[in-house]
């Protein structure tokens, strides 16, 4: 059984080696790829990146990844202000501290 899997793969990889070198061939993007470009593109208020990078995932996936570089990017900053993440949260939002 597993010989026919293993041929099966071999065939698929041969196949797609076989395609043109001139054929580009698209790449698909990740979630974090998408997140981290839709998130530039809105600091930077480019709407046609945004349209693209928002294309890239799922609405739901986006979601994710631009929730997950938030918190990343709110544990750094903390680490480097040597504060709490709560406290640099609200600080970037402009709330009063707690």
């Amino acid at each position: 059984m597993f010989d026919v899997i293993r041929k099966y793969a071999a065939r698929f990889r041969t196949s797609s080696q076989a395609e043109s070198p001139g054929t580009r061939v698209r790449r698909a993007h990740n979630l974090f790829e998408a997140a981290a470009a839709y998130v530039a593109a809105c600091a930077e208020d480019d709407q046609e990146r945004i349209d693209e990078a928002a294309a890239w995932v799922s609405p739901e996936a986006l979601s994710f990844g631009v929730s997950e570089l938030a918190c990343r990017a709110v544990i750094a900053l903390a680490r480097e202000r040597d504060e709490s993440p709560a406290a640099v949260a609200r600080d970037l939002l402009g709330l009063p501290a707690a």
